[in-house]
């Protein structure tokens, strides 16, 4: 079938939009049939870390390669700069106060933007050692700050600063207390993006060790979580094949919306899984996806960071608050 992926985004396009794949009426039930694919903005290198401020009603996101950070406002289309240099920013996204938390390469750090504008490290280090480079980051409901640190932004100088990692790939847990760490997941090779159930039940963390390593991993592991806020053992909840997940979201129904990349024409873009690990359906982009969330006055808006490009579609799903 013709995905019609190079298209004009300038002109409309005839409903159902044919860039959207069903495999499942799951998937059918998410999805609002006149909602067609929009390019929002072009003129990135890496897009990356997209998450939405319904106060301001602005999609903020990082360009990793050009050091810098970005808005674009819902009202008028208008993008601006939010942060530069933004010290090789990559994932971000919102604490229970309405914060900005963010993961930086360049820096090895995680940082937390006050409402005043100042920043507050979280954390740089761990037992005396620098982070590799955190890379995506979500929040627990009791405020815990959980983010995974593969060292993607120490091998080159592209995204960071070429350097040696001091630490194993490791996901952690800062305590929204104390304030310090602890390694909640070291058993992924490239652990790279991370969501909860809606429910809290259940981390998700991507494993995209394949990137740098043909036939090492292209997954989406699962892990219970304990009510002490431990993880029980992990196990594959879905393999994207030839994709690559790298972010991903989790609607209110518990669907995992994940970013597919580097996997060629007709299979970049978005897969999409119910929670039992089947996958129900596609969006296809004429890129690769980095990283997705969902905005909108209503959260059911997805947006999507690609290689170039910021894209968006109306959806019938709901992405969960705070994600």
């Amino acid at each position: 079938m013709d995905r019609l992926l190079d298209r004009d985004w300038k002109q409309p396009m005839r409903y159902p939009d044919p860039a959207i794949e069903i495999l499942d009426d799951r998937f059918a039930s998410c999805l609002a049939g006149n909602a067609a694919l929009e390019r929002l903005w072009v003129g990135g290198r890496w897009n990356e870390g997209p998450v939405w401020f319904g106060d301001s009603n602005i999609l903020l996101w990082s360009d990793i390669p050009n050091n810098r950070m970005l808005c674009w406002q819902a009202g008028t289309g208008a993008v601006a700069e939010f942060r530069n240099p933004a010290n090789y920013s990559n994932g971000n996204t919102r604490d229970r106060q309405g914060r900005l938390v963010t993961c930086e390469h360049g820096t090895r750090r995680v940082t937390r933007t006050e409402h005043d504008g100042t920043l507050t490290v979280l954390l740089d280090r761990y037992e005396g050692k620098r982070l590799n480079a955190p890379n995506d980051v979500v929040v627990h409901p009791d405020g815990g700050i959980w983010f995974t640190d593969p060292g993607y932004g120490t091998l080159g100088h592209y995204e960071g600063h070429k350097g040696e990692l001091e630490l194993p790939t490791r996901v952690y847990r800062i305590d929204p207390l104390r304030g310090d760490a602890e390694v909640v997941v070291e058993t992924l090779e490239k652990p790279n993006g991370l969501a909860f159930s809606p429910d809290c039940s259940t981390l998700y963390v991507s494993d995209t060790g394949a990137s740098h390593k043909a036939g090492h991993p292209r997954q989406i592991h699962q892990f219970s979580v304990q009510n002490d806020l431990t993880l029980g053992p992990g196990s594959v909840f879905c393999d994207l094949g030839d994709a690559m997940p790298d972010g991903f979201r989790v609607d209110t129904l518990g669907n995992v919306w994940s970013s597919a990349g580097w996997a060629g024409p007709g299979q970049d873009g978005v897969q999409i899984f119910a929670p039992d690990g089947d996958k129900i359906g596609a969006i296809h982009l004429p890129e690769g996806v980095s990283n997705l969330c969902f905005g909108g006055l209503k959260r059911n808006r997805l947006f999507m960071t690609a290689g170039q490009s910021i894209y968006s579609l109306y959806v019938e799903a709901q992405g969960m608050p705070y994600a």
